[in-house]
């Protein structure tokens, strides 16, 4: 597991430049623009690249090959270009070059998320790989405890300066995964050059992975609404100040830092579905609760609350979908997982911002909730065959079982 600790690096930079953006660019935004719906809409521009080049980026790493092996070459391009472009965002002079900052930041992301993300799987045997993604997502929780806490004082001293350190710890930990994981020595089943043929998106949709991505798009419509427009509703609804409505979130990632370990120890041990289906339903509680809540102290309370919940569904989600497929196709279920949480992500905030315009920011909470009872919904209708011991059956096996 040595490995895994230092592959979380790059989790560590991916969550960390992914707070500090959902944090503070809606209020760069907020200088230009009047409309909650078109911030929010403008706040989805990284998911319309990951809607269509995260899964080709995912399929074509299963099929790369390189001296540097099959997802490190696209972490040494998209790596530093994200860092430059990210730098850059708070030294905006319009909203255009704003706008363009973004644009770039983000389709330089859009070239490495994926590959990261395959690497665990690639190094890690199934029965660990729940395990596996509580420990990246430790790392990734760190990034984002850290954007939230420290982020905030270091916004306090200068808008950009958050952003240039977040920069540079990218720079820092490619560093660290390019130099610790070598791909055809540490894969565990690395396939030779020419020996990977293409595998089709379509193939990989039987009954089971199109369930639990029916549940993966609800409880992503909650969350990723919520992640980008919570400063705007501390600040316009609750009246806090800008660094604390952003502190106010360092609750959620906290706890959900705190409780990526257990989560996955869970769902190792009493199976995936099973910890997953509990989480939705606690963190829709919490949603529910939140419709009624104006106290920042209890705010925050009820976001520690949904932060464990959703370590349960989120530690376990990836390798549920993982685990389902074949060895082969690890790269293109990562890009089903991003396709699926990227068309999430690019309808709710302008949706939620919409209705935030019609009916004002106490609409928040509703909607989450709903969100979490579709997604509720969806991953009950997942077939329980096979699933109790937290390892799915594979592909082959469901059809042979049909």
């Amino acid at each position: 597991m040595k490995k895994v600790w230092l592959l979380g690096f790059g989790f560590f930079s991916i969550s960390l430049t992914w707070a500090l953006y959902n944090a503070f660019v809606p209020l760069f935004l907020d200088d230009y623009l009047k409309s909650t719906a078109a911030i929010g809409f403008l706040m989805t521009v990284d998911n319309y690249f990951a809607l269509f080049i995260q899964p080709w980026i995912g399929n074509l790493s299963d099929r790369t090959d390189t001296p540097f092996g099959k997802r490190m070459p696209y972490l040494l391009i998209g790596m530093p270009l994200s860092a430059v472009f990210f730098s850059l965002i708070p030294f905006r002079t319009s909203l255009a070059t704003l706008i363009l900052f973004m644009v770039l930041m983000n389709l330089s992301m859009s070239l490495y998320r994926s590959p990261t993300v395959a690497l665990m799987p690639d190094i890690t045997h199934e029965a660990r790989r729940s395990q596996a993604n509580g420990i990246i997502n430790f790392m990734g929780g760190i990034g984002s405890v850290l954007a939230f806490g420290v982020g905030s004082f270091l916004y306090k001293i200068g808008p950009p300066v958050p952003f240039i350190t977040a920069s540079l710890a990218t720079i820092l930990s490619l560093v660290i995964v390019a130099s610790v994981i070598k791909e055809k020595r540490d894969a565990i089943a690395y396939p030779p050059a020419g020996a990977s043929a293409p595998v089709r998106f379509r193939g990989e949709l039987d009954r089971t992975t199109v369930c639990l991505l029916g549940a993966i798009f609800f409880w992503f419509v909650a969350y990723q609404g919520i992640e980008a427009l919570f400063t705007l509703y501390g600040t316009h609804y609750l009246g806090m100040s800008d660094s604390a409505a952003s502190f106010s979130l360092l609750f959620f990632s906290g706890s959900f830092l705190l409780f990526t370990l257990p989560s996955g120890w869970l769902g190792a041990r009493f199976g995936k579905k099973p910890v997953i289906t509990a989480g939705v339903i606690g963190l829709g509680a919490c949603f529910a609760i939140m419709i009624f809540i104006d106290a920042t102290v209890w705010l925050r309370l009820f976001l520690v609350l949904g932060g464990l919940f959703w370590a349960c569904i989120n530690i376990n989600s990836y390798p549920f979908v993982v685990s389902i497929g074949r060895a082969e196709s690890i790269g293109t279920r990562t890009g089903l997982y991003y396709l699926v949480s990227a068309v999430a992500a690019i309808l709710s905030p302008p949706l939620l911002g919409q209705f935030v315009d019609w009916f004002g920011y106490s609409v928040l909470f509703i909607y989450t909730s709903l969100g979490m009872l579709a997604a509720l919904v969806f991953i009950l209708l997942v077939p329980n065959r096979g699933l109790a011991a937290g390892t799915p059956p594979t592909l082959s096996e469901e059809k042979r079982g049909a």
